[in-house]
């Protein structure tokens, strides 16, 4: 079992980010950020589970040079968001990683798969279960999982550790896009307690 844990980044966490105000009132209403703590405390402790982290950066090429850019990556450019080298790509200080955590390379897409060394830290470490958490759940996140499902992993998403911008609507939506790409879809105190159970 892994868990990878997707731009949990100043620019989305923290108060001066630019994209936090369009997460804001989802991470209130589901209390995703003390969701997430939680959640990477409790998998600590459990010795051996590796932690695999993953932003979003770009470059002053990247915003410039890009021969299509979809909806999503318009509005990242317009705004400068993830700008690579900055405060706002570093991880945000209650959700960082540690020493013996993985971060990977920043991903350019959404799919941290298709942009990143995930699957090559993944088989080194014999990952099989992927429990996937952060934002946003109707990008990054859906993509990811759907391309872990489709290569084998058993995926684990999270009902109050992953948030979109959008209020209850989207927030429905994402639930039924997760439950169609995951093997299990639970609350943070319900996974934490499965890692507790003695193995059969």
């Amino acid at each position: 079992m892994g868990l990878l844990l997707i731009d949990l980044v100043n620019e989305n966490f923290s108060k001066d980010g630019k994209a936090f105000p369009l997460y804001a009132p989802e991470y209130e209403r589901l209390g995703t950020i003390d969701n997430l703590k939680k959640l990477i405390a409790g998998v600590r402790r459990h010795e051996g589970m590796p932690v695999f982290y993953s932003t979003t950066a770009f470059t002053d090429e990247d915003y410039s040079s890009w021969k299509h850019v979809s909806g999503i990556h318009r509005q990242m450019f317009d705004n400068r968001l993830f700008e690579a080298g900055t405060w706002h790509t570093e991880f945000h200080e209650d959700l960082a990683p540690r020493p013996g955590d993985v971060v990977l390379a920043p991903h350019k897409g959404l799919d941290v798969f298709h942009h990143t060394d995930l699957e090559f830290q993944l088989r080194q470490r014999s990952v099989e279960y992927l429990a996937i958490a952060g934002v946003s759940g109707i990008m990054a996140v859906e993509s990811t999982a759907r391309t872990a499902m489709e290569r084998g992993y058993h995926v684990t998403a999270f009902t109050d550790a992953t948030a979109a911008p959008g209020g209850l609507v989207t927030y429905q939506a994402m639930m039924r896009g997760l439950n169609m790409v995951s093997h299990s879809v639970v609350g943070v105190d319900d996974f934490l307690a499965s890692l507790d159970e003695p193995a059969a």
